[in-house]
């Protein structure tokens, strides 16, 4: 009887974990972070002088300063979700060439400013700076980790958009708007408590007294700052996005109301005491007493909206 045939094997060595897995091992792992840490180290030493820019700008700004806590932040949050980053580490190059993309029309954009001899407001100039760099810095994340990493940080990420100033028009129409807005809340407290007043515009006539609301009054510092406190708090303690955006979107009559109500205090106070209130540090300078005022119907809601969110999350 004769033996089965017998096929001839040969054997085949195991593919590395790379090559299967895009980035799987350690080592590879360990390499792709070094690398994104060198592009990210050349990128900033290609933008020194408009990231030097931006930290003096934001150093000596009223509205901005806010800006050099953004990436310790961002950093942050980052670390906090270290622990979610996948083993498996596999480049999205389509991803990375739209960022960058973006960010070279941004340049773009500013150089076809300079060459028609054009100028732009330094903040502008810094706004389209800065927004090509960010975009620059995710390219550099996509192509080294891949959407997949990214996506347990994408809001550490996202956060980072707050680095940027907003361009010269939005930020007077933002003042506009809430100087109107103000000025109309303020006008609600006179006639509710039956202040005597005669209002032109934006001028209130008191006894004795004459108040304007200018775009000084608008209170955008505060509210821009309320703002991205209320982004960070629904991120950290709210799960639900509605329920982050309902947090959010009520920072709006947050700070109408309490533009209002300064508004209110300081011209009755003026009116009842002492004209010389409207010059006094209460006014030029009392900003944060009446932000800190305005974080208590805030934290209140918070507080609300996560008993809300644990109540509906027991009841499942």
């Amino acid at each position: 009887m004769e033996p089965y045939p017998t096929k001839a094997v040969t054997a085949v060595p195991p593919a590395s974990d790379s090559a299967v897995n895009g980035c799987f091992s350690p080592e590879g792992r360990r390499r792709r972070v070094r690398l994104f840490a060198l592009f990210a180290l050349l990128l900033c030493a290609a933008f020194a002088l408009p990231l030097a820019d931006l930290g003096q700008f934001a150093f000596k700004s009223d509205l901005y300063s806010f800006i050099l806590l953004v990436p310790i932040i961002s950093a942050y949050l980052v670390w906090r979700q270290r622990q979610l980053f996948p083993a498996r580490l596999v480049s999205s190059p389509a991803l990375a060439v739209t960022a960058l993309a973006i960010g070279a029309a941004a340049l773009g954009l500013l150089l076809a400013f300079s060459t028609r001899g054009g100028s732009l407001p330094p903040v502008d100039r810094l706004s389209l700076q800065t927004f090509a760099f960010l975009c620059f810095l995710v390219s550099g994340a996509f192509l080294s980790f891949g959407r997949q990493a990214l996506r347990p940080i994408v809001f550490a990420v996202a956060f980072l958009v707050f680095m940027v100033p907003m361009p010269t028009f939005l930020t007077h129409w933002l003042e506009v708007c809430l100087q109107h807005a103000s000025a109309e809340a303020a006008a609600v407290l006179f006639a509710v408590t039956g202040t005597t007043v005669s209002r032109q515009g934006l001028t209130f006539q008191l006894t004795g007294v004459a108040v304007e609301v200018a775009e000084e009054c608008s209170g955008i510092h505060s509210s821009l700052v309320l703002f991205i406190t209320s982004v960070i708090g629904g991120h950290l303690l709210l799960r639900s996005n509605v329920s982050r955006v309902v947090l959010a979107l009520a920072v709006v009559p947050l700070a109408i109301a309490r533009n209002g109500f300064r508004i209110y205090v300081l011209a009755a106070l003026a009116s009842a005491v002492d004209p010389a209130i409207m010059q006094s540090p209460l006014h030029r300078r009392g900003g944060p007493l009446f932000f800190v005022m305005s974080l208590v119907p805030f934290l209140a809601l918070l507080w609300i909206l996560v008993k809300l969110e644990r109540k509906k999350q027991t009841s499942l």
